[in-house]
């Protein structure tokens, strides 16, 4: 059996990521007009694109289509669609959020302006279809319609959770569930982060019917336990690493599974504290409020309960990944493998 190490890994989505880089920065992304405010969004357009970035979805997307028996050649195209539905959402979400930074860098409406990051986002959005559109001429009337189907359902999964929690702070909702969190979850993150990457990249190479379902159930268990661990780093990790400024969460009083358990066992001061303190608008929000809620989180081990719940999810999507019976390479299937373990164990 083969075993990717770490370090081998992150060099494929390495390798991966500059190639779909590449395709974007210098064939679907126009990189001058004469129009000095043309030029200005297209600027903005190529601004989150070429910050360092993981780039986790087209790899999935590519690796998986190699596991499938496809070639990456065929599948770079879509990759690239993935990472441009990637930063045009992005951009609207660090709006939304009121977030300072992204990738380590002021968040586009900060750097800019924010009417014209709406506009810079709605722009990469276009470009998104427009590109998804090129696949005809290397794949097909068929399989590029179905990879548009597969697109369109990512996008309405995506944002139908993105309201959910946006609509959880606006309505100041506490009496939520870790039922609740979790099929927020899937909808916001699972879909867009795992599920569709792979099931596009096995519709580019051709798989239809019981991969594509194993792939969903692969995608939102592991897709709930990498939203799990990115909570967990917004507050504990290296903000270097992470890329968002630490604590962003409380700021922006979203609802994950770590303040939901802290809620479920603190005593009804202290959680009648922490809701008063989370349902205050991020700017009324205090360097002290922020501590109260961490050392909570800490008293009471919310990110460990948290973690441990991450784990159970990653068992269970290893044991679907392992019911599917790959056509292709075998390398791109262990790496797979590889992939969801770092996905819930990463320090970034």
């Amino acid at each position: 059996m083969l075993v990717w190490r770490l370090t081998d890994l992150q060099a494929e989505m390495k390798r991966v990521k500059a190639h779909v880089d590449d395709l974007i920065l210098e064939q679907l992304l126009p990189k001058w007009s004469n129009v000095r405010e043309v030029n200005l969004l297209y600027a903005m357009m190529r601004d989150y694109p070429m910050r360092q970035a993981k780039g986790m979805r087209p790899f999935l997307c590519v690796t998986t289509c190699k596991a499938a028996g496809g070639a990456e050649d065929d599948a770079v195209l879509t990759a690239s669609c993935i990472e441009l539905f990637q930063n045009w959402i992005l951009i609207h979400d660090d709006i939304e959020d009121g977030s300072e930074l992204r990738r380590g860098e002021p968040a586009l409406h900060r750097k800019y302006d924010q009417a014209l990051a709406l506009n810079a986002g709605d722009a990469l959005h276009a470009k998104t279809w427009e590109a998804i559109l090129m696949n005809k001429q290397r794949l097909g009337l068929e399989r590029t319609f179905a990879v548009m189907e597969e697109f369109s359902h990512m996008v309405n999964e995506t944002t139908e959770g993105q309201h959910m929690e946006l609509g959880w702070v606006v309505e100041k909702r506490w009496d939520l569930s870790e039922k609740d969190y979790y099929e927020m979850c899937t909808r916001k993150t699972s879909w867009y982060t795992v599920a569709s990457p792979c099931r596009l990249g096995a519709i580019v190479a051709g798989e239809r019917g019981h991969t594509l379902d194993l792939l969903r159930e692969f995608g939102i268990s592991l897709g709930i336990a990498f939203q799990i661990q990115d909570d967990s780093l917004n507050l504990v990790g290296d903000e270097k690493k992470y890329g968002k400024a630490k604590s962003d969460d409380i700021l922006e009083g979203k609802r994950t599974l770590i303040l939901l358990h802290l809620l479920a066992v603190a005593n009804q001061n202290e959680r009648d504290k922490v809701i008063s303190i989370m349902n205050k608008k991020r700017q009324a929000k205090t360097t002290r409020d922020v501590s109260y809620v961490l050392s909570l989180i800490n008293e009471y081990d919310a990110i460990g309960f948290a973690r441990k719940k991450a784990t159970e999810l990653l068992k269970e999507a290893l044991a679907t990944l392992n019911g599917i019976r790959w056509k292709g390479d075998r390398e791109a299937a262990e790496m797979l493998r590889s992939f969801s373990r770092f996905a819930v164990e990463r320090e970034w």
